[in-house]
């Protein structure tokens, strides 16, 4: 996978509110009212429906659905690294990003901290390999810095002789969508929808669209939805769907660039719903989901973005999203038999920005 570099000009950083808004289906196992899909995105009623929603419609709900469990655990927070560690021969040390959602300053912060970048945000951990599990934009107040931070850092890694990649996560798509499609009806599986509306509901920032420009696209674009790497299953969502698109890791990846490619709005609204359906390695069976996917695509572990920590174990901070509030995170979650590993650490909802080193100290 090749990723560009470059940074774009300064921009002012505006401040937003940690809000999380989500649809209302995202527990991926019903039951749902007739007609819907567990991947809908519901537009906002007063943009499409002003007199109501039609049959079949279910309401963005402000808060996920939780649940409390003694099963799982988190890994400890590590000490501040001064510089990744650097094997004598091989491959460099692998860390993983949860989602950044437009946190900048928290993303730099997070990265130094674990002695991948230097003071001036530059790439020092040498042979190094950085995985991001995507959702880059939307919700936090600089998408677009971060992915030039991204892109840059992909530069400077791969001339020290390590990597800096990204998964595809399911607001690449809807930015993708919302440029590209704007307000073109699609058939959400509950009527109709529009990736305008869906972008704007799910923390579209005008200020990263005004931004936005053709390589940041054509980036996005590219990026893989699935990788293997030391025996880790990497992905954006905890969700069974990405079966649905491939038997192999190579063909799931051709799948999704040949689907954003073809550019066929209703297409890339259906990848996008089943790119943002959750939970389905939590509760009963959720191992097996888990399983499931390795046995398809390899690895031993899975290790996903997407779910909130916070919404895993059951700790919601407030509704203002205040500073100081928010629920606390301390590292990564593993959960479904020790078989997956979640690093959305609730940047979003005043959480913590999660980079860690692979395999978990814990």
């Amino acid at each position: 996978m090749t990723q560009g570099a470059g940074q774009g000009p300064e921009t002012e950083r505006t401040a937003t509110l940690r809000d999380f808004r989500v649809p209302g289906y995202v527990n991926e196992t019903g039951p749902y009212a007739p007609g819907t899909h567990p991947g809908d995105v519901v537009p906002p009623r007063d943009d499409m429906y002003p007199e109501g929603y039609p049959d079949g419609y279910t309401p963005t709900q402000r808060d996920l659905p939780v649940i409390n469990r003694g099963d799982t655990l988190q890994a400890p927070v590590e000490p501040a690294a001064v510089q990744a560690a650097q094997p004598a021969d091989g491959p460099g040390p692998l860390y993983v990003v949860g989602d950044v959602h437009g946190y900048f300053d928290e993303l730099v912060a997070a990265l130094q901290e674990q002695g991948l970048t230097d003071a001036d945000g530059h790439w020092c951990a040498g042979t190094a390999r950085l995985w991001f599990l995507g959702d880059f934009t939307d919700r936090g107040p600089d998408g677009i810095g971060v992915i030039d931070l991204v892109m840059r850092l992909s530069a400077e890694a791969a001339a020290a002789g390590g990597y800096c990649k990204a998964l595809m996560g399911n607001h690449e798509l809807l930015l993708l969508g919302a440029k590209r499609f704007g307000d073109t009806p699609v058939n959400s599986g509950a009527g109709t929808a529009t990736f305008q509306a869906a972008w704007l509901l799910n923390g579209g920032q005008k200020t990263d669209m005004d931004r936005l420009q053709d390589h940041h696209l054509q980036w996005m674009a590219r990026l893989d939805a699935v990788e293997e790497v030391d025996g880790y299953l990497l992905v954006h969502s905890d969700t069974t769907a990405y079966l649905d698109y491939g038997d192999s890791i190579e063909a799931v990846n051709d799948t999704v660039r040949e689907t954003i490619t073809r550019n066929d709005a209703d297409e890339v609204w259906d990848l996008f719903r089943k790119f943002t359906k959750r939970f389905s390695f939590r509760d009963e069976g959720g191992a097996d989901a888990v399983r499931s996917l390795l046995d398809t695509y390899g690895g031993t572990r899975i290790v996903h973005g997407h779910s909130p920590i916070p919404y895993l174990l059951g700790e919601v901070g407030s509704e203002e999203g205040e500073e100081g509030t928010g629920p606390v995170v301390e590292g990564p979650h593993v959960y479904a038999d020790g078989l997956a590993i979640a690093m959305d650490g609730g940047v979003t909802m005043a959480g913590k920005l999660l980079v860690r080193q692979l395999p978990l100290n814990t």
